[in-house]
Order: C-alpha cells, then structure tokens, then sequence
C-alpha cells in the first residue's frame, strides 16, 4: 500500500511539472501563431523583379517562410468565389533556378487560428513557378505547401468574400 501511494504521488508530482515548461522548451513563435497572410506591397525583392520594366516595381506579395519562393499578387485582393471581372492571378517566383518541367505542387489548407477545417485542396501550376489562377473554394485563411524542383516552402493567403471590403 506504501508503494502504490509513493507511485501516486511521484505521478502527480510529474503531472504538475508538465503544466510548466521551461521557457526552452515552450513553442516556438513561429509554430504556435494563428495562420497569418502578410502582404507586402512595397518594392518586390530584387531576385523577384525579372521581367519588370520598373527597376523598382511594387506589387502586393508575399513571401514564403524559408524566403525560396514570392507570391506576387496581380489579383489583389485573393477572393473566393472569384471575381466574374477579375482572377484570382499569382505570379509565382522562385528564388533559384527551377528544373524543367518540374511542376509547382500547391497543398491549400484552411485554418480558423491553429485549427484545420476541412480537408486540404490541391493546385498544379504545370510547368514550375509562373503565372496562374489560384482559385481556392472558400474564404478564408489558406496556408500553402509549396513543392517545386526539389524545394518546398510555406506561406499563408487571405482569400476574403465577394462583399468583404478591400484593404491594403
């Protein structure tokens, strides 16, 4: 009986410290934050400006996590459903070469905060990063995975509502 109640109490004790993590080993920032779009809309970085005439074009975009891929964002804002008038038109810009024929593989997932909902989408942009239509089913917050040539980055996009009003 002394042994269970010694294992009792060792089990408590464990279970209360569990609640306070050292501050080394609570999540990162980046890891615990809400899904969060950021988009720029000053000068586009310099590896992302090929094909502008304007030495320094601003453009709103939004640059992946690890900082391999921008989203430039001709269709600003992103809306779900899209537009009748205007596209939902990403110009996708990897940071380094990308391999032939090595399709951008889009994994779009909705978050309410930290929460999923639903059941992730899937988009092609044949032929690597370039122009597109992002068309995504609902607004919302979506956090990409992107794959391409061998890379794979993260960012995540605001698609608002046909009524939502626009904001910069």
């Amino acid at each position: 009986m002394l042994v269970i109640a010694g294992l009792l109490c060792a089990s408590a004790a464990g279970l209360a410290s569990a609640g306070t993590r050292p501050e080394s080993a609570r999540p990162s920032t980046a890891s615990a934050r809400a899904c969060h779009s950021t988009v720029r809309h000053g000068v586009l970085p310099t590896w992302a400006r090929t094909g502008f005439s304007d030495p320094r074009p601003r453009l709103p975009h939004v640059l992946g996590r690890s900082g391999a891929i921008a989203a430039l964002v001709f269709g600003y804002p992103l809306r779900a459903p899209p537009l009748e008038d205007r596209g939902n038109k990403i110009l996708w810009v990897s940071r380094r070469a990308v391999k032939p024929l090595s399709d951008l593989r889009i994994r779009a997932q909705l978050m309410r905060g930290q929460r999923r909902v639903g059941r992730p989408v899937i988009r092609v942009v044949v032929g690597g990063p370039g122009p597109s239509g992002i068309n995504l089913p609902s607004p919302g917050c979506w956090r990409l995975t992107l794959q391409w040539s061998g890379r794979t980055d993260h960012l995540d996009l605001e698609y608002r509502s046909r009524g939502q009003l626009s904001r910069p």
